[in-house]
Formats: C-alpha cells, structure tokens, sequence
C-alpha cells in the first residue's frame, strides 16, 4: 500500500492511499479517514460508495462527512467506482466503463478481466484496511446514487460483513431503469435472471435485510425516474423490513443534498455501530 497524501482534518486525519489489487488486475486508489478516537484503539467503519462517474474523491472533498465521522469516532472508507488506466476497458458515454462499475463482478468481455468492483469492494479492500488500520469488527455502508445501489445489494449479500445500512438516492431498481439495464447487461450479459442478484427491490424479496435501513431521496431529484425510489419503499414496506425512508422537499441528486443529511447518516450508522 502506497500513502499518496495524509492530511488533518477535524482533528483526524484524511489519507487517500493506492495499492496493486488482485482483483481487479490494476492499481486502484481509495481514500480512509480516521477520527482522532482510533489513537486509544480501533473503532467502527462506515464504507461510502459514490455514484457514476465519481472517484474516491467526490464524497472525501464534498460531503463534510469527516466533521461527524469525529463527533461519532467511526473511520470512513472512499473506494473508486471502477478500475482505471490505459488497458483497461472504458466506454465513451459516462455511465458505462471506467467511473461506472456498478459494484458487480462482470463477466462478459472486454469487462471481466478487470471490473471485479463487488469482490473488490466487499472482500479485498476490506480485508486491506481491516489490516493496515485501527479499524474494528463494526461494519457499516452507505453510498451515493449507483453508490447507494452498491451500499443496498452488497449489506444484503455480505449481511455478515455490515451491520448498518443506509444510502442518499440510491438507484433502487435497476433492471427496470435505463441507469441500469445497460450497464448490468453489458457486464452480465443478456439473460436477465443474472441480473436479480444486483437490483435491491428484488434483492430485499429475495434475501431481506435483517437490520433496519435508513433512506433518504431528494423530492426534486433530476433523475428521480431513473433511481425507482418507489419500487423500493413498496418493497421495504411489503418485506415488513424496518425503515426510515424520507422523501426531502426541494432537494435534487447533487452534494448539496448529500451533505444536507450526513449527519443523519453518520449518526444512524453510529447509533448502531456502537461509535
């Protein structure tokens, strides 16, 4: 693991870190914060998964999520959406290829050498920061738009890994919405079926979610057809699966509203979590 920066930052301290993944067959980088409680020892983990076209980046510079992360003493964890450099496979348009990994194991070719992004996320860079940092036991994820779709299938697949859950305008039902049958289509392939395990609405009928889940969703968000949110409130209701789902008035799919509520994330996960 190579340290790129390291900088304080509410009284912890902000790094953004590269290493050669396995995985994904490439240089991926990502970003850790760690509160000033992880120096008396380790502390619990709220993973953020960013949307389409995003780096680890985007949430690190524009959610204000390091302020809570302190109030609530939990380290943060900003994976990239996909694997990047020359030889890696990428699309001309913005929500496919490179910047739009979906967090899905692709199998179909020229995707499946490299956009391993569901094994990366939920095994090899967990396993790499459980490691390298004073992180403990206590899991929670939450994420952004595609990043809140990664955030929802992947607690429902790995429910032993992650212990809280929530996400801001998470695309919620993807194989029903152009921001979605593209992209799980190329990486999947045509046969529909394999694409079940990656859509939430269907995931939560299928596997459920043992925990609660908080959702929030912009009233005014420009890609509301697109996200579904619908499809997954029936579906949290139908499953009988405790929630919190609050549709914010005025707000679009942009920072403003992420930041608006991260205090509200942070402190469920916390809440939970035992931070």
């Amino acid at each position: 693991m190579k340290t790129l920066s390291e900088n304080r930052s509410f009284g912890g301290v902000q790094g953004v870190y590269s290493h050669a993944s396995e995985v994904c067959g490439c240089e991926m980088t990502f970003a850790v914060y760690m509160p000033p409680q992880a120096a008396n020892g380790p502390v619990p983990c709220l993973w953020y998964l960013s949307g389409l076209t995003c780096t680890h980046e985007n949430a690190m510079t524009k959610a204000g999520l390091q302020a809570h992360a302190t109030e609530f003493g939990l380290a943060l964890v900003f994976p990239d959406t996909s694997p990047r450099g020359d030889g890696i496979a990428n699309d001309e348009a913005y929500d496919l290829g490179q910047g739009a990994g979906f967090y899905v194991n692709a199998t179909e070719a020229p995707w499946a050498p490299h956009f391993q992004m569901e094994s990366y996320v939920a095994s090899e860079l967990r396993d790499l920061v459980t490691e390298k940092f004073a992180i403990s036991v206590h899991h929670g994820i939450t994420g952004h738009s595609m990043g809140g779709h990664g955030a929802l299938t992947l607690a429902m697949k790995y429910p032993g890994h992650y212990q809280s859950l929530s996400a801001f305008a998470p695309i919620a039902n993807p194989t029903q919405s152009d921001w979605g049958r593209k992209q799980l289509g190329a990486y999947l392939g045509v046969d529909e079926a394999d694409w079940a395990a990656h859509d939430a609405t269907l995931l939560l009928k299928d596997k459920g979610w043992s925990g609660d889940v908080l959702v929030d969703q912009g009233a005014d968000d420009q890609f509301y057809d697109l996200l579904k949110p619908g499809a997954l409130a029936l579906a949290l209701s139908e499953t009988k699966t405790a929630h919190t789902f609050r549709l914010q008035a005025g707000y679009d799919h942009s920072y403003y509203f992420v930041s608006s509520f991260a205090r509200d994330h942070v402190a469920w996960h916390a809440a939970r979590l035992g931070g």
